[in-house]
């Protein structure tokens, strides 16, 4: 680091109406202010964050602990400047692991097949096309709606995984902080609805293509499997289409198709869980304030009474969805624990967007399943 003429480096009159410069010191595309505050942090974010915004700089306060304030201003970037290379390598990687996965596990691709002719995993191109069309969209609704809010957020980053989906999902990163509650809003809203309207879209796109043959062989008697029951929007969907979502003869089951809608609806409705921050906590902190963090904190004990009432009422095992929501239990314990995110305008969101927000979460119950796997043997 640096020390920089204070004259020399962006100084808004804001700043100086309440913070008493003493040192300015650079590093790389980041300007850090020395000195004392006359305000609270969030005051004085509240006044010096759209000065610093219209100079080309994100900003945030902090309290050394050593008797003098930091105000850090960043370079605030607002397009993508270089080859995302690492978003890139993981989308590649996640289209590899979604084709060797589906190949195997969803479209009954043998092995042995599959190692003496690898380019069979191409075979699982819709189970692919499916499952990347669902995550992509509801990251790119977050990014999209990020960029219009003048919030610097990454390109989705997709997590390759292995059986059953061959992916653990997507996310992005929020690189400065949120201006108001309407752009928390606007962002974490837009995600899980313009995921919904993809999930909606695969999944009546794979019940309209019917079932698919199990070649002989394939599966045989005692094999034990993971059956994966339907949310209350995949039998909605089915109903609506005239479509079975089950087939009474033996080699037929659904499209891998239809998976990529389940895992969108299951994957909304952990996304809105209102904790920390996943895309539920954001929507609920802008709409209802601090008070928020009070119902996050009854999201764990919740997710745990889910797991033991399956265990010790219905007797399902720990390797069934006993141990799936105990583990979001206590994941949704630690995200609630790290908090939601904060905007600098606290100013109360408009009636119009609370509906949004509540007919966000209610569609998001259309994709709660109690028991969303069981093992079970053939």
């Amino acid at each position: 680091m640096s020390a920089e003429d204070p004259e020399s480096v962006p100084r808004p009159p804001e700043l100086d109406d309440v913070f008493h410069l003493t040192q300015v010191q650079s590093d790389g595309d980041q300007i850090v202010y020395y000195g004392v505050s006359e305000v609270s942090e969030r005051e004085l974010l509240e006044r010096v964050w759209e000065p610093f915004r219209e100079r080309g700089y994100d900003v945030q306060a902090a309290d050394t602990g050593t008797g003098r304030d930091v105000v850090v201003a960043s370079e605030y970037s607002t397009g993508i400047e270089t080859v995302p290379w690492v978003n890139i390598l993981l989308f590649l990687a996640t289209v590899v692991s979604t084709l060797l996965v589906g190949a195997l596990g969803w479209y009954y691709v043998p092995l042995s097949e599959l190692t003496a002719n690898p380019l069979a995993a191409l075979e699982a191109w819709p189970f692919t096309a499916a499952v990347l069309g669902v995550l992509m969209t509801h990251e790119l609704g977050h990014y999209v709606m990020g960029r219009r809010h003048g919030v610097d957020v990454s390109l989705p980053y997709v997590i390759p995984f292995f059986f059953p989906f061959g992916t653990m999902g997507a996310v992005i990163r929020m690189r400065s902080r949120m201006p108001d509650r309407e752009a928390l809003f606007d962002i974490g809203v837009a995600g899980p609805l313009a995921g919904l309207a993809a999930t909606v879209a695969v999944t009546a796109i794979g019940l309209l293509l019917g079932p698919m043959e199990v070649p002989a062989g394939s599966v045989s008697s005692g094999t034990r499997v993971i059956v994966f029951n339907n949310p209350p929007l995949l039998d909605l969907i089915a109903t609506v289409l005239g479509q079975p979502t089950g087939y009474e003869a033996a080699n037929q089951v659904t499209h891998p198709v239809i998976m990529g809608g389940w895992i969108g609806m299951f994957f909304t409705l952990l996304n809105l869980l209102p904790v920390g921050q996943l895309d539920g906590g954001h929507i609920l902190r802008a709409i209802a304030g601090r008070h928020q963090e009070r119902i996050a904190a009854l999201v764990p004990a919740a997710l745990f009474g889910v797991s033991g009432y399956l265990h010790f009422v219905r007797g399902l095992g720990l390797n069934e969805s006993v141990g799936l929501w105990a583990f979001w239990g206590v994941f949704a314990a630690f995200i609630a624990y790290r908090g939601p995110a904060h905007p600098i305008d606290d100013t109360e969101l408009d009636g119009t967007r609370v509906a949004v927000g509540v007919f966000t979460f209610l569609a998001g119950l259309l994709c709660f399943m109690l028991v969303p796997i069981e093992v079970t043997t053939l």
